[in-house]
């Protein structure tokens, strides 16, 4: 179809690995190690680190980093457990620090 455009992807700004799209994700009031940064459902073409307890701004969460599948730059966290009832929504959800990743196909 002429004029069709491809879903939205974001990309590992180190290697242009594609990481996330863009319709996944929850929320862009996250903050990381970096600055802002973005919460979605899910990562595609990363590799999880090891799980270990982390305390962010928000409390205790068990986490393991993200890294790009290509080139090994850590991009973000997965929320493997929150501890606080009202974090809950995170588990299983991603974080990409938006200095990690590139808009790509937009």
């Amino acid at each position: 179809m002429e004029g069709s455009v491809g879903p939205r992807v974001y990309s590992c700004s180190n290697c242009g690995n594609h990481v996330c799209l863009h319709d996944d994700i929850i929320s862009k009031a996250f903050h990381g190690r970096h600055g802002r940064a973005f919460l979605f459902s899910h990562g595609r073409n990363i590799v999880m680190g090891p799980k270990q307890d982390r305390l962010l701004m928000t409390g205790i969460h068990t986490v393991a980093d993200v890294y790009c599948h290509d080139c090994g730059e850590v991009l973000g966290w997965k929320y493997e457990r929150a501890y606080e009832e009202t974090q809950r929504y995170k588990e299983g959800k991603f974080v990409f620090e938006k200095i990690k990743i590139v808009k790509e196909n937009w």
